[in-house]
């Protein structure tokens, strides 16, 4: 029998799934073919999805963790395949973010990416130097995907802030931004969605260096996801995180409340018609 190939567990998603499912295998004690059986599936199958030649799909994960007797192990490895395309910088924060019980946004120059509507985000992605057309399409779905937890029954609560700068900085022509706009407004009828605009009269310079958002999970200690170029950083130092929650905590009470922050982005969209 060859030797099985070498796999950098980090390189990917997929080569995460594809570590996991041959360790499992083995400190099971199994063959390919008898983990096959238990999985209803071909020999092949399971030797290509462990030498990454075939992805698995979610049907193939939920029998990985049934047979090895797991609490949704591989159903979550499957989830996080699905973040290839995203920057692997902030796939690290996206496993945070999904399992956040509140999320606390602040962003002094862009939309927050759970708000952005496609078009918005394809003339985000688009002005990267270099990127291609496939990449930029990759890219914009995997945002639209982000926001699927916006319609979660458990999802998290989310309180955004966002500058008033935003509102006035095209990206895109005035049809892009009027649509971005009104998405705002509707989003934040959402029963779990707060959003507040810090007003140029704040006259507050906390917090224009750099986009953040403080993620608190259950039971466990918050992140951080920082943003900076030309890649982000998450972030659970303690000091840190103290330093970062002080900043939150100033920029909100700077803020204009929710009906003043929406009162102001329906202004702001009348200009953009």
């Amino acid at each position: 029998m060859p030797n099985p190939i070498e796999i950098n567990p980090d390189e990917s998603p997929y080569a995460r799934f594809a570590y996991e499912l041959r360790e499992h295998r083995l400190q099971a004690g199994w063959t390919q073919s008898q983990l096959a059986r238990r999985l209803t599936v071909s020999v092949s199958s399971v030797g290509m999805v462990e030498t990454l030649k075939r992805k698995p799909d979610q049907r193939f994960a939920a029998a990985c963790d049934k047979a090895f007797k797991l609490e949704d192990v591989f159903s979550v490895l499957w989830k996080r395949t699905r973040w290839e395309t995203a920057p692997a910088h902030f796939r690290d924060f996206m496993a945070l973010e999904e399992q956040a019980s509140a999320l606390q946004i602040w962003d002094p120059l862009l939309v927050p990416g759970l708000f952005q509507t496609k078009s918005y985000a394809t003339r985000i992605f688009e002005d990267e130097p270099g990127i291609t057309p496939e990449l930029v399409e990759q890219r914009v779905a995997h945002r639209m995907h982000r926001q699927g937890i916006l319609s979660r029954d458990k999802g998290p609560m989310i309180w955004s802030l966002v500058d008033e700068g935003v509102l006035h900085r095209p990206l895109g022509d005035a049809d892009v931004m009027r649509e971005q706009l009104q998405h705002l407004l509707e989003i934040a009828k959402h029963p779990r969605v707060t959003i507040q605009v810090l007003p140029y009269a704040a006259w507050s310079a906390v917090g224009l260096q750099a986009s953040f958002t403080i993620a608190e999970l259950r039971g466990a200690p918050c992140s951080v996801y920082v943003e900076s170029v030309p890649r982000g950083l998450t972030v659970a130092d303690r000091e840190i995180m103290t330093a970062l929650v002080g900043r939150y905590d100033a920029l909100r009470a700077a803020a204009f409340p929710r009906s003043l922050s929406l009162g102001m982005i329906r202004e702001v969209m009348a200009k953009w018609t």
